[in-house]
Order: C-alpha cells, then structure tokens, then sequence
C-alpha cells in the first residue's frame, strides 16, 4: 500500500513539525489502492515481475537499512516510522531491517548511512528531514545504494534519490491542471512568505508556464491580520476596479438630498469589475488564517463563481471548518484519496494500540516498496522504476528514473458537512514525454 492530508483528525501536525521548512514528508494523507492484506504494494497491471525503465544502478540484494531519528526532538516521529516499516519487516523476516538512529540531524543522518552502506545493507529508506537527506545523498550515490527518502522536498530528488513525501509540486500539478480543465487559466496567487510559499510560487509558477497560461500574479504576506488583509487589498486591485463607483457614490451621498441617497443605492448594487485572474490559489495552511481570508477576500470583492479559490493538501484537514465558511464552500486542493487507507489504520491500530500519525504510512510504503523490488529483482533502479508504478495508500506513483516521483492525486471541493470529490484519483500514470 502506498498516502498527505485526509479528512481525519488525526492528519493535524504537532507544532514542532513545521511544514514551511519543508523538512518532512509533508501531510501523509491517503489514497486509492491495493489493500493492506497484500503487505506491500502492487505494480499496476497486476503482473508479479516489475519491468525495469531506468539503468540497472543499485545493490541486487541486502538488508534494508531504515535512517530515522531515536534520539532527539523528532524520536516520537522516528518510532513511528520505525513502527510503520516493522509491518512489512516483522522480527526475523527475510531480509532484515537494519534500523538506525540519525537524532534528526545532518550529521547524525550521514553516520547512519555510512554505517549502513559498511554493514551491506542493499537500500535506504529515510532518513527523514530535508538537510538529513541532502547529506546522505552524495554518500549513497558513491556507494551506489538507492534511498527512498522520507522528505517531500522534491530538490533532492537525483538519480538514485526518490523523495516520498507529497510535495508542493505534486499538489500544484494536480489542482492546477484540474482547474485549467474548467476554463480557470488566470492564476494568482496569495502564498505564506516563508520556504512553504516561496516552494509554492516556483512551483505555480512552473505549471503555469508548462500549461502556456499568463505568468501568474504572486503575492506573500506574513502570518498577521493586517498583513493578509494589505495581501488581499493589493492582488484583488479594489481601488482600481471599484474606485469610480466609489467615488460617485460619495458624491452622491456628498449631495444630502433624497435624491443623492437613491443615487447612491443604486450606485452599490452596479456590479464592480471581476479581477484579472479567474483562479486564485491561497497557500494558507491554518484555520485561523483561513477566517481570516474568508473575511477578507468578500471585502475586496473577489468571490466564487468568478474566482475559482485553489489550496494545498494541507485543507484536507482544514475542509470541515471551512465548510463553515460560505465564502470558502467550492475551494479546491488536490491530496490523496482517504478511501482506501482503513486498512493500514487497522493494522497499525491492531499492532501499537494508537492510530498511526500522519507520517506513518509514508514510511510503510517505501518498506512496501523496498520488500516487493527485493524480490523482484534486487534493489536497482531498473526494477524500482517499474514504469507502471506502484498502488498504495497515497494512491499510484512512479519513480522516475531521474528521482522525481509521480503521484496520482484526487482534488476535492469544500462543501457542507465532508468534502466532494471534484476529480478521483488517477489509477495509471502518464508517463512524462521527453
């Protein structure tokens, strides 16, 4: 099985897991797939050999080592993890599971990975953090062993290197591609200014241009009140588009007379302007900040239907508070389809007495995947980049042979009570065209 935010409460980070630094894998949610039963994921097409796509690089057999931080201010989301790739790799499988300790550090992560490389170990799985990734990676690709990395940050991903977390860019794609399908081809923007939304604007930015739309119109705020009400004011141009309307109903109002009152009241109901964009994506990751966009997107007169409002997976969570938010009832993100994640819930459940956290299942998969390409073949990235991927519980993906992974993302809408599904999660991929 192979899952980023879902509709379960359980999908909301503690503080100390700061998404902005992209550090993590991101929001683990859930997506369309085999069922846990099968203790690993399955190629699609349902063959049980996985054809190779990519260059035979990487070890044919070994343990799998597992870099996680034991140690440290990141150790609860470690033992998850730890948990998590326990399932595929139980106490005296075959191969084993070579756990080792990074303490969430650079340093740590790269000793970890030195060890495992000295002990034979045939892949990596983690470590998980950003800079913990970049360290290892240079001392993988020189050893020639593949690491499926538990970060989502997709500027590790280099041959040999897969980041498993869903990225920015994964959701970007995704809702983007989904709102362009409704004619919604006018893209601003309203980012977080921290690595969060500086990842979202080059990544929005990018697709924009791949789907030969305008350059779209970005602009950040801090994390306060003013800040986002002046975000808001500045890209929804109010001054520009209703200043004339404005002007004369103070004139009429000026006038003090009956007739400049029934002047102005009809002036208030003239329609003003729509922006210049017809989708907005708002990178807020917060239900507070949310409310307070939901004030202040009405006031500046930018609204759905005309503006179509677009958001990350990090909503999933977020989406039955928005619901009550009129304002917000229609935004679309894309994230991983919830159905199908009960299984692993219920295994994990059943194991540790605890639902598992959010990050969980991306460390299962990776295990899954490791388990299944071992044997089928080894460790190498001709047989990890199967060209019909895999099915899990974040729904279908494939290793490019390059490192980036592809991920195959639902978009849903947010209405009363639970979120539509606006699009399903694809089942196969198309490949990329060089």
């Amino acid at each position: 099985m192979i899952r980023q935010c879902s509709v379960r409460s359980s999908y909301l980070r503690p503080a100390w897991i700061v998404l902005g630094t992209l550090a993590l894998a991101g929001c683990a949610g859930q997506g369309p797939g085999q069922i846990f039963g099968a203790a690993a994921p399955t190629p699609l097409g349902g063959t049980s050999a996985l054809p190779g796509a990519g260059p035979a690089i990487g070890k044919s057999a070994g343990n799998v080592a597992l870099l996680v931080p034991l140690t440290g201010p990141l150790a609860p989301v470690g033992q998850s993890l730890e948990n998590a790739a326990k399932l595929v790799f139980p106490a005296g499988s075959s191969p084993e599971l070579d756990v080792r300790d990074t303490g969430g550090t650079p340093q740590g992560a790269a000793a970890a990975a030195q060890a495992a490389i000295a002990a034979g170990d045939g892949i990596i799985l983690g470590p998980l953090t950003s800079p913990e990734a970049h360290a290892v990676a240079p001392i993988a690709q020189a050893a020639g062993v593949n690491v499926l990395s538990f970060t989502n940050d997709s500027t590790v991903a280099a041959p040999g290197i897969w980041p498993m977390g869903i990225s920015p860019r994964q959701q970007v794609e995704r809702v983007m591609q989904v709102a362009a399908g409704k004619g919604r081809t006018q893209v601003a923007a309203l980012l977080p200014d921290s690595d969060f939304g500086r990842q979202l604007s080059n990544d929005i930015s990018d697709e924009s241009a791949r789907l030969s739309e305008p350059s779209p119109q970005i602009v950040f705020y801090d994390d306060d009140f003013n800040s986002v009400n002046r975000a808001v004011e500045q890209i929804s141009d109010f001054s520009g588009r209703g200043q004339m309307i404005e002007s004369e109903i103070r004139q009429a109002r000026d006038l003090d007379t009956n007739a400049g009152r029934e002047q102005a009241r009809e002036l208030e109901h003239q329609q003003i302007p729509p922006p210049s964009f017809n989708a907005l994506f708002i990178g807020a990751i917060r239900g507070d900040t949310l409310a307070e966009f939901a004030t202040f997107l009405p006031y500046y007169d930018v609204n759905q239907p005309q503006v179509q409002f677009l958001g990350p997976a990090n909503w999933a969570p977020l989406a039955p508070a928005m619901a009550h938010q009129p304002v917000l009832l229609g935004a679309m993100y894309a994230a991983p389809d919830p159905a199908s994640a009960s299984a692993f819930d219920t295994k994990y459940q059943a194991t540790y007495g605890a639902p598992p956290p959010s990050i969980a299942d991306i460390a299962f998969d990776a295990a899954a995947i490791a388990k299944l390409a071992g044997s089928n073949g080894g460790y190498t990235s001709s047989v990890l980049t199967a060209p019909a991927g895999f099915t899990g519980t974040d729904g279908t993906l494939v290793l490019q042979p390059d490192g980036q992974v592809q991920r195959g993302l639902a978009v849903f809408g947010v209405a009363s009570g639970a979120p539509i599904t606006v699009e399903p999660a694809p089942t196969q991929l198309a490949q990329p065209t060089s």
